[in-house]
């Protein structure tokens, strides 16, 4: 059994899940605000339970709850929930988002997601075919469209709430024009660069049904080949172990 992936408050077992710990996740754990104070969170997708621990050290929320399609996955965010210091406002479903949504009557304050988005032949295999086919569905674009998740989560967010993201940069426009159609305007943008003389990557974008002055800021990972900015490192220090 491989070690599980240490936080400074909380620890991930991640071998079973498809999608490992990886800076998108913890970009949108750490950069999503919480200064509306939410009391009710939805994680779509959660895999390990990431954002979903991230956010629930970061505030006071009564009720964090998490969907995953993937039943290793799921199984994995669970135990990962179960171990926390959080256990007792942490829940994990076990479905699909048309399935909860279908089914759920209640909104919520704050939701985030980091969608699945890449190319169903990229990167690297693991080996293990049925393991490989997993990590495919979670990264494929197709899995879980831009149009039915924002869809998705127009139903569900409550008036007053926010909902988080992060995504490719060259998606963007394409996402902010299908939230437009679901009512949903971009309170925040952040702009992530690798390093500084390289391009942009990632968006990270919080919406909402508020049409507010958009907040906007470019954040730039390292300086270079593991040495982070000081930007960086105000953002994830509470959670690194050495950062």
């Amino acid at each position: 059994m491989s070690k599980p992936f240490r936080f400074k408050q909380f620890s991930l077992q991640q071998q079973r899940s498809a999608m490992k710990v990886g800076t998108d996740g913890v970009l949108l754990g750490a950069w999503t605000s919480v200064d509306h104070d939410p009391q009710s969170i939805l994680d779509i997708g959660a895999g390990t339970g990431l954002v979903a621990l991230m956010l629930a050290q970061r505030c006071g929320a009564e009720l964090i709850d998490a969907i995953e399609l993937d039943e290793e996955a799921y199984e994995e965010c669970v135990e990962n929930f179960e171990n926390s210091p959080w256990g007792d406002r942490l829940f994990c479903y076990h479905a699909g988002l048309d399935e909860f949504v279908d089914e759920m009557d209640e909104t919520y304050d704050l939701i985030c997601c980091n969608p699945p988005y890449f190319e169903p032949h990229s990167g690297k295999g693991t080996g293990d075919q049925t393991r490989d086919e997993a990590r495919m569905k979670a990264r494929h674009f197709d899995s879980l469209p831009f149009a039915e998740l924002l869809e998705c989560c127009a139903r569900l967010l409550s008036e007053k709430g926010q909902c988080s993201f992060v995504i490719p940069y060259l998606a963007e426009e394409e996402f902010l024009a299908i939230a437009a159609e679901n009512k949903l305007s971009p309170l925040k943008i952040c702009r992530v660069k690798g390093r500084a003389d390289t391009a942009l990557v990632r968006s990270l974008l919080t919406l909402s049904f508020r049409k507010e002055e958009v907040f906007e800021e470019e954040l730039v990972i390292e300086k270079e080949r593991h040495i982070y900015t000081d930007d960086y490192r105000r953002l994830t220090g509470d959670f690194y172990l050495k950062m």
